[in-house]
């Protein structure tokens, strides 16, 4: 009889597990393609009620964390549907342009929806232990959900100067999170802050770093960001003292989109090279061509 009523509570908890969890990603899908006006009547009603039942604080975290799933998971979501869309109502004579415009907002857009709820989730460990660093940690997310807007939503005008600011914002965040054994070494030279370099790559390469050489090592290690011209090729380079890389294992997705885009955008002229120094670690390197912007 015991064992009986165990096994329903166990049921009883799975499926409200499973329910809870279909609910929170139809709220999340919504919440990508709800129009900004719509959630702005949202918002006013959720701090009209927390201010009436005394719930201010929730609904003042309601609304900061629906504006970053909005932000982050918005632009993706609609480049989704924009290349289905392509795929299902495009004539034969239109459909590889548009796939092609589809796919590049697609990866443009692709951000981590993790990193925010992570960042978040550190904010509110460090407002019961260190105010101070929560503090810092909100205002470093602040910087890098304002660096990031308009980059995911612009098609063009992305800059290395741009990419360099958001990185800063990115890795301040890492830096409050992995303590000491983050170490960062920027070499990118002012005057390359006005070259055009593609939206995310910088900061997709410099996550990629973090997670499979720096974070699997108990000690962390040190990542350098540099960039050079060498003749009329811009090179980015992220290079990190970790645990190394597998050169023969296959790459992940956020490799894998770097080189889409970068075919997309340079064709042969552009490349990603990975390799391994000889004192250990690994090093990715962007390569294309290298202009100045018109205020260069």
């Amino acid at each position: 009889m015991a064992a009986t009523q165990i096994n329903r509570a166990v049921d009883f908890v799975r499926d409200a597990v499973s329910e809870a969890s279909a609910l929170w990603w139809r709220f999340f899908d919504w919440l990508a393609m709800v129009e900004w006006r719509q959630l702005y009547l949202i918002w006013f009603l959720v701090l009209a009620f927390g201010v009436f039942f005394r719930l201010n604080e929730a609904a003042v975290w309601f609304v900061v964390i629906s504006l970053a799933v909005k932000v982050l998971a918005g632009g993706k979501r609609r480049a989704e549907l924009m290349a289905k869309e392509a795929s299902d109502k495009a004539n034969v004579a239109t459909l590889e342009r548009r796939l092609m415009e589809a796919k590049m907002a697609a990866l443009q857009a692709q951000v981590e929806p993790h990193f925010l709820f992570n960042t978040l989730a550190l904010i509110g460990q460090l407002i019961e232990t260190d105010q101070k660093e929560a503090a810092r940690v909100h205002a470093h997310l602040v910087e890098y959900l304002r660096s990031s807007l308009p980059q995911m939503r612009a098609g063009t005008g992305a800059t290395l100067g741009k990419q360099v600011e958001l990185s800063r914002a990115y890795l301040a965040i890492m830096q409050a999170r992995m303590k000491e054994r983050l170490m960062v070494r920027w070499e990118v030279p002012d005057f390359l802050g006005s070259s055009p370099f593609p939206p995310m790559m910088l900061q997709t390469l410099i996550e990629n770093s973090i997670k499979h050489g720096l974070e699997p090592k108990v000690a962390g290690g040190t990542i350098v960001i540099r960039a050079h011209v060498v003749g009329a090729i811009l090179h980015v380079d992220v290079c990190d003292d970790g645990v190394g890389i597998d050169m023969h294992a296959p790459e992940g997705v956020g490799l894998a989109n770097i080189r889409e885009r970068l075919a997309l955008l340079y064709g042969a002229q552009a490349e990603l090279v990975i390799e391994t120094p000889l004192g250990g670690g690994a090093c990715a390197s962007i390569r294309l061509p290298y202009k100045m912007t018109e205020e260069g």
